[in-house]
């Protein structure tokens, strides 16, 4: 069973088979990794080198799960650094035990929301934790996996260091991170920020555009996040009260929010492919949206004054003091509620 189908297990919340759930010793107990002696064992035993091979296969499944146990236990970053760096091995592609990276132990403190080990990481290994883990744990090449696993998960304070930490990156290669377009197979090709825009996480959302992510990329379908909201509304807003009016519900609210959002950084003629999506059926739109948002999206008429002078206000912010400079500005109402801080 390869390390590849741990890594999904782990990531889409699954179990783990019940050997792998066993009792672990310590590595140092026995560890044979020298199994590339022909004819002979780590400790120059008479075992063969297929066996010395399977038993040091088998010790590493143990020291990579009880590393994973520990991060999922929210166990100390000094207890978690010395595994990493001494005791925890998986198999990697070429079939070598190989510690685990700092990336790779970032994935880790993202899907078990461990904030403290990941503070630490990014504080300590900047580049090195958000760089490519190993091909076992990921299915493509491109960059900025963490930060697409911080919004699936919705890790927002967790996301927010990731961010801060980007900050110092080369411009280039800050944006590599932001406007990463996943593995098609897997997430249709989008950004984080159609992720976040899939699952309603308007938080996730507020921080990656005020941090410079693109909104006008698109998926593997076409889509933009603005007209892939828009859809989704769509299907939220399919049930109607009897006097035609769409019925409320936490998912259109949060995808109203979200869209509001996007509205704030979207630039002037972006939304040009979304007209046929509102013109389609233009009185349940404007409904929905009310009329100054529905005529702006659907290309009618420019923003309103007031959203045009947010989006002034908003885009002014500097990444590099983004969220913070946001207590200087006068909010709106439907900015208020948003926790950027990760603790909410």
């Amino acid at each position: 069973m390869g390390w590849q189908y741990l890594l999904h297990l782990v990531v889409a919340g699954g179990r783990l088979p019940s050997p792998w759930r066993e009792s672990w010793r310590h590595p140092s107990d026995r560890m044979p990794w020298d199994t590339g002696r022909p004819g002979g064992s780590a400790d120059g035993g008479p075992e063969g080198a297929g066996t010395a091979r399977s038993r040091a296969q088998k010790q590493c499944r143990k020291s990579s799960f009880a590393f994973y146990q520990a991060v999922r236990d929210l166990q100390p970053v000094w207890q978690l650094e010395n595994m990493r760096a001494s005791e925890a091995f998986h198999w990697d592609e070429r079939g070598r035990a190989t510690a685990y990276s700092p990336s790779e132990a970032l994935l880790y403190a993202l899907v078990h929301d461990h904030k403290a080990y990941a503070h630490y990481l990014l504080a300590t290994f900047p580049r090195r934790a958000l760089a490519l883990p190993s091909t076992g744990f990921r299915c493509c090449a491109e960059a900025g996996l963490h930060v697409a696993l911080a919004v699936r998960y919705n890790r927002v304070g967790i996301l927010r260091r990731i961010l801060c930490t980007v900050r110092d990156f080369p411009s280039e290669e800050r944006t590599r991170l932001l406007d990463r377009c996943g593995c098609s197979r897997v997430e249709g090709g989008g950004t984080s920020l159609h992720v976040a825009c899939e699952l309603a996480r308007p938080e996730c959302l507020f921080l990656l555009l005020g941090h410079g992510a693109s909104p006008c990329l698109r998926d593997g379908g076409g889509l933009t996040p603005l007209e892939l909201l828009l859809r989704q509304l769509g299907r939220d807003t399919g049930a109607t009260s009897a006097a035609g009016e769409p019925v409320p519900g936490e998912p259109r609210q949060r995808r109203l929010l979200l869209l509001d959002l996007l509205a704030l950084y979207t630039p002037a003629g972006a939304t040009g492919p979304a007209r046929c999506e509102l013109l389609g059926d233009q009185p349940r739109w404007q409904r929905l949206l009310g009329d100054d948002k529905f005529h702006w999206l659907a290309g009618l008429a420019p923003p309103s004054l007031f959203m045009r002078a947010m989006q002034v206000l908003v885009t002014a912010i500097s990444p590099s003091r983004f969220p913070e400079a946001l207590d200087e500005l006068p909010l709106p109402p439907f900015l208020q509620p948003l926790d950027l801080t990760g603790k909410g």
